[in-house]
């Protein structure tokens, strides 16, 4: 999954914020200028490395939006914003870890690079480093933050063990699938915004209603990446096109496949899900062509919508100006419309 990975969004200049560019050249100077020279250097240069390869850092870029949105100062937001970021890395040295990967945004990953002890300790130290920032707080800030962190970082763990589950069942249901996206990507994206929002000390209900927008936006989003996945145009997805159907990863779209298919067809889905041949084109093909016949593509396009709309109606009843209402629509709709 690409974990936003490859957005990258210029939109304009309203009011006295800032445009998503200067968000995120505000937090790549921060993370430029963090500098982890403590000892023993085997436990904190891998740290080091993988805040230094960082991507699009939409996560943290968001925390500062959603403060500046509530008019609160987006700089009190900052340590908030590398809490988050420290843990959405964390999480993925462990996750490279647990998928063997050797890659990770075109560079060696930790554990390749090092160990996996090493590793697993690194990622540990970056959960505990997160916490750290949130000491940057008074009191009551401190606690709001704290508390949210820790409920999403427990139901990101969850939404990862539902996923490795997944891998050896059979009888996964679409709302299980939705719970599982929701968990392991979404509800960070709701996190990071509300973060900002409680820095900003807005109402809890504004605080409440950026989160479900950000939440939202993340199951959209994620639901396009299956799309794409299997749909995209292999010059601006990003990644191989079909690259879940070679990894036969039972996604939306295979999910909803099965659900609407005949029994032939269904069986032919078992097979080719059970199956890793040298040349996959024609598993592809043949797994696309099921998509379509059944009705799976369009419904998971309508899913997509559905959830980007359910966003969108969390703005209007936002307590904050229209021009700030068209800047979360904007970034939403851009967010939505990557080329496929």
């Amino acid at each position: 999954m690409s974990y936003f990975a490859i957005i990258s969004l210029n939109l304009p200049k309203i009011t006295s914020m800032l445009t998503l560019s200067e968000y995120q050249n505000a937090i790549a100077e921060e993370f430029n200028s963090i500098a982890v020279n403590q000892n023993p250097t085997s436990l904190y240069e891998p740290i080091s490395y993988i805040l230094s390869i960082g991507g699009k850092r939409i996560r943290p870029v968001l925390t500062l939006m959603a403060a500046d949105i509530f008019d609160g100062d987006y700089k009190k937001a900052i340590s908030a914003a590398k809490a988050v970021e420290v843990f959405h890395n964390f999480s993925l040295v462990h996750d490279d870890i647990m998928d063997d990967a050797p890659l990770r945004r075109g560079n060696v990953t930790v554990h390749e690079k090092w160990n996996i002890n090493t590793g697993i300790l690194s990622g540990d130290a970056m959960l505990i480093l997160a916490y750290q920032f949130f000491e940057d707080y008074e009191p009551k800030i401190f606690q709001a933050l704290a508390k949210l962190f820790s409920k999403t970082a427990l139901e990101v763990c969850e939404g990862q063990q539902y996923d490795v589950d997944f891998e050896t069942r059979d009888d996964v249901t679409i709302p299980e699938y939705l719970k599982m996206i929701e968990y392991k990507t979404a509800v960070l994206l709701g996190a990071a915004m509300k973060m900002g929002a409680i820095v900003a000390e807005t109402s809890e209900e504004n605080a409440d209603l950026i989160y479900n927008f950000g939440l939202n936006l993340g199951i959209a989003f994620q639901l396009q990446d299956d799309y794409l996945d299997a749909f995209g145009d292999p010059e601006t997805f990003g990644k191989q096109v079909g690259g879940d159907i070679i990894e036969n990863k039972k996604t939306y779209l295979y999910l909803k496949a099965m659900a609407f298919s005949n029994e032939e067809n269904q069986q032919q889905l078992l097979h080719l899900f059970s199956i890793q041949p040298n040349d996959n084109t024609d598993k592809i093909n043949a797994v696309k062509a099921i998509f379509n016949a059944s009705g799976s593509s369009k419904a998971t396009q309508d899913a997509i919508a559905n959830y980007t709309e359910k966003a969108f109606e969390t703005l209007e009843k936002m307590n904050i100006s229209e021009d700030k209402k068209m800047i979360l629509r904007m970034f939403g709709e851009k967010l939505m419309n990557r080329n496929v």
